[in-house]
């Protein structure tokens, strides 16, 4: 049988009583909760109390203890816009309660608050430009800090699983307010614009023999030749290939890091990646390292374009060995007609589950398109 999860907020829950029903009504029998996550402005167009949630900020919506946390320049804050003391569980137990298994959604190195009030710390690319969104993981602060809030997520809470977003590194790409950055670069200037050029980071070069100087007139003038459409003028292979392992190196130091805090916590609960196999991918499903896929129990890969490429994605993760659960958004731009030969394409290229975003977000039609899906991929078999 395949999986088929959900996702959702806290304030999706909170104040709906109706919310459990509606989920099982689709089908769906996980519900991946948030328990940390960026800021967003969200839709709740089917919540009885209110139709818009304004999230300024990245939280935790579990509560913020002062004694784990006093003394550390990274500290989340908890949820201003909540009520509830404790917003992850109370919606945990009402869903539980409801039948389903609940995971908790935890969100990692993505944080404006904290990458403007520690800019050290944050990504910077070649040109000097620091991204602000985005904690680099290079630092022992930002693993140490990742490390804690994935514990403090789950600690003393209703947990059957824990899904691990933004483990590893964001690059350019940044869906953030009025963005003006789409189909500005190319894919291989994204890519060197998306190579973190911290202290941290140019120290880590160094260590494996580079000269932080000239990789960053390397990447400079790489970025600028795509612009101009300079054909042939890349970065050289050898340059890209020590900065790849640099950063899988960080990412895996993360990673252990992160699943050791959780384990301290609940050991049992199993463990997903967001990820993606194209190893130099960044963002909330960063690319896969060689060892990432044997260290978790399911692998989330992103497959919301319904073209081709997105089955490849899945294939390609199914090699691993290790489950898969396909990425499915039932919002604009899919087109709910697009969505059952999509399912089907992602089952045939080998995923084990499929996750649908956004349970709390889609209206009325939204939901019959998830509950469409959830029989599609019930009935289906995974390759």
């Amino acid at each position: 049988m395949v999986r088929v999860t959900g996702h959702a907020y806290p304030w999706d829950v909170i104040g709906d009583a109706a919310f459990p029903s509606r989920v099982r009504d689709t089908g769906v029998e996980s519900v991946t909760l948030a328990a940390v996550y960026h800021a967003t402005r969200a839709a709740t167009p089917l919540h009885p109390g209110h139709q818009i949630v304004d999230a300024r900020g990245t939280a935790l919506y579990r509560p913020v203890r002062d004694t784990v946390w006093a003394g550390r320049r990274l500290r989340p804050v908890a949820p201003e816009w909540m009520d509830a003391p404790d917003p992850y569980r109370q919606a945990a137990v009402a869903l539980r309660a409801a039948g389903l298994r609940v995971d908790a959604w935890v969100v990692l190195t993505h944080d404006s608050r904290l990458g403007r009030a520690r800019p050290d710390l944050a990504v910077v690319n070649c040109f000097g430009e620091p991204y602000p969104y985005a904690l680099c993981p290079t630092h022992e602060e930002v693993r140490d800090y990742a490390a804690t809030l994935a514990a403090e997520a789950v600690r003393d809470a209703p947990v059957d699983g824990v899904s691990l977003e933004a483990c590893g590194q964001l690059g350019v790409t940044h869906a953030g307010p009025h963005e003006k950055t789409d189909g500005a670069w190319t894919a291989e200037a994204a890519r060197w614009l998306s190579v973190c050029c911290c202290a941290g980071c140019q120290a880590a070069w160094s260590a494996r023999g580079l000269d932080p100087g000239g990789v960053l007139t390397a990447l400079r003038a790489a970025v600028r030749a795509q612009a101009h459409g300079t054909p042939g003028h890349t970065l050289r292979a050898e340059i890209a290939a020590a900065l790849l392992a640099a950063r899988h190196e960080t990412t895996d130091l993360l990673r252990a890091q992160v699943i050791a805090g959780v384990r301290t916590v609940t050991p049992a609960a199993a463990l997903t990646l967001h990820a993606q196999p194209d190893p130099w991918a960044t963002g909330p499903s960063p690319g896969l390292t060689p060892a990432a896929a044997k260290e978790v129990d399911r692998l989330l890969v992103p497959a919301w374009p319904t073209e081709s490429p997105s089955a490849a994605a899945i294939s390609a993760a199914a090699a691993t060995g290790v489950p898969v659960d396909a990425y499915v958004t039932v919002l604009p731009p899919a087109r709910p007609d697009d969505l059952p030969a999509h399912v089907d394409r992602l089952l045939a290229a080998g995923a084990s589950g499929i996750a649908l975003y956004h349970l709390g977000l889609a209206p009325s039609g939204g939901q019959a398109t998830l509950a469409a899906l959830a029989t599609r991929a019930h009935e289906g078999q995974p390759a």
